[in-house]
């Protein structure tokens, strides 16, 4: 068996989501896209900071990612922010369906990628989100590290 690590070629992340949520659980799901909208990730234009997934006609879609149209196509471009389908099996999408249902759990996208065969992927992570208190105690806990780092480094 192959033990190499996978090579992730990373376009697009949601730095403010482990800051925001706690994650319980993350999974890889591809996306259903049209052309221009690989080309313009490829360009590394997407945003995903507001991103989240929900259930629309019993599968999950991606809502709210900023994927912007591709220049050089012209009259067969997309939408910048229309709902995209997530390529899930049938076990994964009923076990994710079934977690949303509980009170305050979310699905909120990570990172976009592109995996080593070339195909867009998403980190999709199901998350709760943190109270005010978690918040403080997550940037002490930061602020802690960087300033043992520094002490460590400088002895």
């Amino acid at each position: 068996m192959n033990n190499k690590p996978l090579k992730k070629n990373i376009v697009a992340t949601n730095k403010k989501a482990r800051f925001n949520y706690h994650i319980d659980d993350i999974i890889e799901a591809g996306i259903m896209l049209v052309g221009s909208e690989v080309k313009s990730i490829r360009n590394s234009q997407a945003n995903i900071t507001d991103a989240f997934a929900g259930e629309m006609k019993g599968e999950i879609y991606l809502f709210n990612a900023f994927i912007p149209e591709y220049t050089q196509s012209n009259k067969f471009n997309h939408e910048a922010r229309r709902p995209r389908k997530l390529l899930l099996r049938t076990k994964q999408i009923n076990k994710l369906l079934g977690l949303i249902k509980i009170k305050g759990m979310t699905l909120i996208v990570l990172s976009m990628y592109f995996n080593e065969k070339n195909i867009a992927k998403i980190e999709l992570a199901v998350a709760r989100g943190k109270a005010e208190y978690d918040k403080r105690a997550t940037k002490k806990e930061q602020d802690w590290n960087r300033e043992k780092g520094r002490l460590l480094r400088d002895k």
